[in-house]
């Protein structure tokens, strides 16, 4: 085994699981205050201090914090912490860095979800969203009827491949009857965005990605002995078939409604927790909250480059963590195949 799989792969020395988690809650507070208080309408920290102590702020002020920027960043945190732990549960599910929660068909559901209701029903917030989330479950169920019949990990794996074959195709015949302010929603749906935040979508969302999240974090006892292998997994007592369904289900139900309302986020599910495993080790009793954290961060912080880099014009976040994930997982490969030839 080579030094840097070894290292990705390690447990974690108890004096540093605590630290590390505090570590990065302390940097997640910092970048929810930053994107809150910038953007194309800046706001200083001393009318924030002031009006925590009680002091009025002025009505601009306050509209833009309190009912445009913070609805979008907690919407960006719970977004990013359900992408961040699903990925961590499928690459250790799989036991491939590489898997994500597209993998089983869920996004291409999603987007064939968004793609009909924009194409049928013109649109509209509710009802792309209502389709998203109808099309990554269905999706997800169809690969584990296509993969039940297999004892392992491959026959769903080859069934979401399938899966996204199959609505990429479908995909490709709605949009052809697409008209040109159809084609306009659909471009923007698939770039991803947070836009569509308000607090009366997180009064659901977020105790729903919450409690879906907890449960799969309850789950590390499972996933560590799976990463002994299957056969070992089994021996140690555990129903495989029932925790690999349990497992893409919770993945479903947690990544679904999230998708749905952003549209297409890549990149943060595949990158977060394949950098947690280099830096925390392969714990996942550590692995999946610190997943969960850093997803968050990362999707704070891409939200927060979107809306500034070229204020006033707003980058969609999809495109930021594609523009960022992309060419930084180019180089976690090459970095492995160099320590693999060493």
């Amino acid at each position: 085994m080579s030094p840097s799989h070894s290292k990705a792969w390690r447990f974690p020395d108890r004096r540093m699981e605590w630290s590390g988690l505090t570590w990065l809650s302390a940097c997640l507070l910092i970048a929810v205050v930053w994107a809150s208080i910038s953007g194309a309408y800046d706001i200083r920290v001393l009318d924030i201090a002031s009006w925590i102590l009680g002091a009025p702020m002025d009505v601009v002020s306050a509209n833009v914090m309190l009912n445009i920027r913070l609805p979008r960043v907690v919407l960006g945190v719970v977004a990013g912490a359900a992408l961040g732990v699903s990925g961590a549960v499928m690459q250790s599910l799989f036991r491939n860095p590489l898997a994500e929660p597209g993998l089983v068909g869920l996004s291409a559901g999603a987007s064939l979800g968004a793609v009909m209701a924009i194409v049928m029903t013109g649109g509209g917030a509710f009802l792309i969203g209502g389709f998203a989330f109808i099309g990554a479950l269905g999706a997800t169920l169809l690969a584990y009827y296509l993969g039940r019949s297999s004892h392992n990990s491959a026959g769903l794996l080859l069934a979401g491949i399938a899966i996204n074959v199959v609505v990429g195709s479908a995909m490709g015949l709605m949009i052809i009857q697409a008209n040109d302010a159809q084609l306009r929603d659909l471009t923007f749906w698939n770039m991803g965005s947070l836009a569509a935040s308000d607090w009366s979508l997180l009064l659901w969302l977020a105790p729903w990605t919450v409690m879906l999240g907890c449960l799969l974090v309850t789950q590390w006892r499972e996933l560590n002995a799976l990463l002994l292998g299957e056969r070992e997994a089994f021996h140690l007592g555990f129903h495989l078939r029932r925790l690999r369904w349990r497992l893409i289900v919770l993945v479903a139900l947690i990544v679904a409604p999230v998708v749905a309302v952003t549209g297409g986020i890549g990149f943060v599910g595949l990158v977060v927790p394949h950098l947690v495993r280099l830096w925390r080790g392969a714990d996942h009793r550590w692995v999946l909250p610190s997943s969960a954290i850093a997803g968050a961060l990362a999707l704070t912080l891409a939200d927060w480059l979107g809306r500034t880099i070229m204020a006033p014009t707003e980058l969609p976040i999809g495109l930021v963590t594609s523009l960022i994930g992309g060419p930084f997982f180019i180089w976690l490969l090459l970095r492995g195949k160099r320590s693999s030839l060493s």
